[in-house]
């Protein structure tokens, strides 16, 4: 439930998204909804790649594509359906995305799209053939670098507009998905107008709230869009060496300084989900928990205290697992995997269960659900002294929190 000081009876929007944060349709929306700072309520919804469509949900949208919303007891479906409703009742966001520019830029935004996948999830038979795809690719990204170029600001419009919110999603996907499968910087690069637009959304505090990471965006991408192709060179392996393996601190997915509470951030979201987390898990050992605790203890003292022996794949699930925006911000989620992996490698160097690439059934909601309920039930019938007796992490002051030494090692889900 989002009021931004509005009174709750004066919701008229339920934002129905996926339960993960995941989808590319849905952020448009919810960054929408947000930068208008318009009152709204959130219900969430499975995506095929990691569950099953939830039957109530068919009965709202037959379909069963996300986003959608329901306004006044009416039921819209299709993200810039969406947002030209809403345009009507609350205004525009400096612009309408019926607006001819809007609609030019959406244009080149849909052949970015094109050209991304072309170039991601299409096998090359030959050397020229991927050359081919790359050349057609940067020929988009290039058209739009020169559109940013003409501006003198550093957005798609004279300033922040429906035009940059209708970019956001593929251009931050095409961004982390060429560095992981391609070995190739969209940001970072040869394109300084688009680095420039890039900085100017990180000072947005909604584009921040929906912001995801190199990690969480590559390793959902398959399940959604289908296989991604690596290319392979030495470059490619050593940026998908990055995002899986680390030095997870030096990832170039965000821009901007870490908020000073992003330690209190990642401790709070892993002690409020410790147990569903252990539970999920599919490589349990007797020990995960004192493993995962150890981990906790290196992200609030920087003390490297040596798991028990055999928890090191159990902990580097537990590391892949962590996702952006849906459990924490980009810097609480860096900060988790490279303490995680820095008492792991104290351990060994076991791999964790590999993430799905035709599914994301690992992440499937219900099982998060059931584990939590029968962790609150345990809890329940856990005798009243030993639950008072029970250790609880304890955060040194503030004054004595310093952050882990860097550098120790290395929906509808496309609408139609």
């Amino acid at each position: 439930l989002r009021l931004f000081g509005h009174p709750q009876d004066s919701v008229r929007v339920t934002l129905y998204r996926d339960n993960h944060a995941w989808c590319p349709y849905s952020q448009k929306v919810w960054l929408w909804l947000e930068e208008k700072r318009i009152p709204y309520r959130v219900e969430k919804v499975t995506l095929h790649c990691y569950g099953q469509k939830e039957p109530w949900y068919r009965k709202l949208v037959p379909s069963g594509e996300v986003p959608a919303i329901e306004m006044d007891g009416d039921m819209i479906a299709d993200s810039d359906a969406i947002i030209e409703h809403l345009e009507k009742e609350y205004g525009v966001l400096h612009c309408s995305i019926t607006d001819t520019n809007v609609r030019n830029l959406a244009v080149i935004e849909r052949k970015l799209y094109e050209e991304w996948l072309n170039w991601l999830t299409k096998p090359d038979r030959s050397p020229t053939e991927a050359a081919i795809r790359k050349k057609r690719f940067i020929k988009v990204v290039d058209f739009i670098e020169r559109i940013l170029g003409e501006k003198a600001g550093p957005y798609f419009l004279e300033e922040f507009s429906v035009a940059d919110v209708v970019f956001t999603p593929f251009i931050e996907r095409a961004n982390a998905t060429a560095f992981y499968f391609k070995g190739f910087r969209v940001r970072y690069g040869q394109f300084p107008n688009i680095d420039r637009w890039f900085t100017a959304m990180e000072t947005r505090d909604a584009y921040r709230g929906s912001l995801s990471d190199y990690h969480t965006t590559c390793h959902v991408t398959p399940p959604l869009f289908g296989t991604c192709f690596e290319s392979g060179d030495p470059e490619q392996k050593r940026c998908k060496s990055a995002i899986d393996d680390g030095p997870f601190l030096t990832i170039p997915d965000v821009h901007f300084d870490p908020p000073p509470d992003a330690i209190e951030i990642c401790l709070a979201r892993s002690v409020k989900h410790h147990s569903s987390i252990l539970k999920q898990q599919p490589q349990r050992h007797a020990n995960s928990d004192e493993a995962f605790r150890c981990a906790l203890t290196y992200l609030i003292t920087g003390v490297r205290i040596p798991p028990p022996p055999g928890t090191n794949s159990s902990l580097r699930y537990i590391r892949d697992r962590v996702s952006c925006p849906r459990d924490m911000p980009p810097h609480s989620a860096e900060l988790f995997r490279h303490c995680c992996e820095q008492i792991a490698a104290l351990d060994g160097h076991e791999r964790g269960t590999p993430i799905p690439q035709q599914h994301r059934l690992d992440q499937e909601p219900f099982a998060f659900i059931k584990a939590k309920q029968q962790t609150e039930l345990e809890v329940a019938n856990e005798p009243e002294q030993d639950r008072a007796q029970a250790p609880q992490p304890q955060a040194p002051p503030p004054s004595q929190r310093q952050p882990p030494p860097a550098g120790e090692g290395s929906d509808d889900e496309q609408e139609p």
